[in-house]
């Protein structure tokens, strides 16, 4: 899992079977102190983040699974931060 800002949305018309009904977000992966941290990804959103909102990501067949076992999904929102410390 990794942190992100939801730095967009993406909207797709035609979409694999299992993703149907979902919500796709635009992420920036940032780092503990804010960041950014690679290369921005698109993720599926089942539980409503929004625009600016720091959020947990999970990729790979976890996400997948949280979807579907078949879906073709490889990232999920899984968490939206109310809040988090970091000391360095």
């Amino acid at each position: 899992m990794f942190l992100g800002k939801v730095v967009g949305s993406v909207w797709a018309t035609q979409k694999e079977a299992g993703m149907e009904n979902l919500k796709l977000l635009l992420v920036q992966p940032i780092h503990a102190d804010g960041t950014d941290a690679g290369t921005q990804v698109i993720c599926a959103d089942r539980i409503g983040a929004g625009h600016g909102e720091t959020v947990i990501i999970s990729r790979g067949s976890s996400a997948r699974i949280l979807i579907s076992k078949d879906s073709p999904v490889d990232a999920v929102v899984v968490g939206i931060v109310d809040s988090f410390e970091y000391r360095k």
